[in-house]
């Protein structure tokens, strides 16, 4: 007797988080097709004439493809078809569809579309309205292997900005990972904060990163005085802290790494391993 075929996960824009995903899900039997940059190996073009054979065999959908412009490419070629499969639907949106909130608490709750980051806002819209299956998973700073303050102090390009006690969240992809496969496992649908349990200065994270490192850090630069590109500036005009309750109830009890301290260790540890 044969058993039942692996699940098929069909991906929109494979890249950072999607990939860890991927790999994680590969390694326990799915099949994973992806759409990405073509620098990728085995990705597809977002408009390849294959997609909506894809659409239609895949068991799970995931889309972490950001809007282009005002826009979110993913729907605006595909929405009717995912809407009519109906499928458990993950879309990884950003909590700075929460704009600044004076460094506050906010939660799924909470008001979104009022920052900068205007086309996000409707685009996590349109995902939540594309039918009752979808779940959308709302991000902060994004860490991991590759891809951390360690990598940023090594490349000597890191500032310590001091931005009048601006603080922010960030997430282990690893924790990422782990939410939206739970979330995958339980069905569960809604909005949900991806984050740790502890908001901080980015300074702060440099300076400890910097300590694990045996480096000096960086001097602390004046926001009105750093080097920064238009959308860095505006990172900074944003102040909040993003809670993580419902998450905790839902999907993960207990977070990998449950703040900067710990993960950033245990990359370096990794590292050395």
């Amino acid at each position: 007797m044969t058993g039942s075929p692996p699940p098929q996960l069909l991906i929109f824009g494979k890249g950072y988080t999607a990939t860890h995903l991927a790999n994680r899900l590969r390694k326990e039997g799915w099949g994973i097709s992806a759409t990405g940059s073509q620098a990728r190996p085995c990705v597809l073009a977002l408009d390849d004439p294959a997609i909506p054979d894809l659409i239609d065999r895949a068991t799970h959908i995931l889309s972490s493809t950001p809007p282009v412009g005002d826009t979110d490419p993913v729907l605006d070629l595909y929405e009717h078809q995912l809407s009519r499969r109906n499928l458990w639907t993950g879309y990884l949106s950003s909590t700075g569809v929460y704009g600044d909130r004076q460094g506050a608490w906010v939660d799924e709750t909470a008001e979104i579309g009022t920052g900068r980051r205007t086309a996000r806002s409707v685009a996590d819209q349109r995902w939540q309205d594309l039918h009752g299956r979808v779940c959308i998973f709302r991000l902060p700073g994004i860490y991991g292997p590759g891809r951390s303050a360690l990598d940023r102090l090594r490349q000597g390009d890191a500032q310590r900005i001091d931005a009048g006690g601006q603080v922010f969240s960030r997430v282990h992809v690893t924790d990422i990972a782990n939410a939206v496969r739970a979330a995958m496992q339980r069905r569960a649908v809604g909005v949900y904060n991806i984050s740790d349990d502890l908001p901080a200065p980015g300074e702060q994270v440099l300076a400890y990163a910097a300590g694990l490192l045996g480096m000096d850090p960086p001097p602390l630069v004046p926001l009105e005085k750093a080097q920064l590109s238009p959308m860095a500036r505006g990172f900074y005009s944003e102040n909040r802290r993003v809670a993580n309750g419902r998450m905790k109830r839902d999907l993960l009890q207990r977070l990998h790494y449950p703040d900067y301290r710990v993960g950033l260790a245990a990359i370096l540890a990794e590292e050395k391993a």
